[in-house]
């Protein structure tokens, strides 16, 4: 397996799992992994959230980890980069507002180089209008804008661990599914994992 080179964006509140666990898997397999956050320089520490499913009509939220950023947001550019990853929580709904995360977005897209985005983190996908046309999934909440951008929703039966893969995009609904939806990813990277 050809070790590839990874951007992952990230941000205050983002989903302490689905940062932590994407980017230890994926550095674990040998690929490079440069996790960006606008206004963050390489050193600088973000506040991670942890969100549960306990009952509640919604997920409950938690104090997480302080995750460190690897790589200058300032200096990304999508040449560089073999793959995006785009981890969930709350950062994704603020992220979407800077004009460079929306331009990285669209660039990866129409390289078609493999995205993963899991839980939130397709509003990102929404507003940088990569959806149409695509099958993907979200976290529930999203499903109204991620249908609206023009994606067909993956499995109207998915339950939180399930994954969707559509060409170069693989998404998932939550924390929960990072098995299948890492596996998958390491699919469509080109990776061989043993069952």
């Amino acid at each position: 397996m050809a070790a590839k080179k990874i951007l992952m964006f990230a941000g205050d509140f983002v989903e302490d799992y689905e940062i932590m666990v994407p980017y230890q898997m994926l550095s674990m397999v040998g690929h490079s992994v440069d996790v960006v956050c606008p206004g963050k320089k390489p050193g600088d520490f973000i506040k991670t959230a942890i969100h549960d499913f306990e009952g509640d009509q919604t997920y409950s939220e938690k104090p997480g980890h302080r995750f460190m950023i690897t790589a200058d947001f300032a200096k990304a550019e999508s040449a560089n980069y073999d793959a995006l990853v785009i981890p969930g929580g709350r950062a994704p709904e603020y992220l979407r507002l800077d004009p460079k995360i929306i331009q990285l977005t669209k660039e990866f897209a129409a390289a078609k180089k493999p995205i993963a985005a899991i839980c939130h983190g397709p509003q990102i996908l929404v507003a940088a209008q990569v959806l149409k046309g695509r099958t993907s999934t979200s976290y529930i909440a999203v499903k109204p804008d991620v249908v609206a951008a023009g994606s067909a929703w993956c499995d109207p039966n998915a339950t939180a661990s399930n994954v969707c893969v559509d060409g170069n995009l693989v998404t998932a609904p939550a924390w929960p599914a990072h098995p299948a939806w890492m596996r998958a990813f390491l699919n469509v990277l080109g990776s061989r994992i043993e069952p």
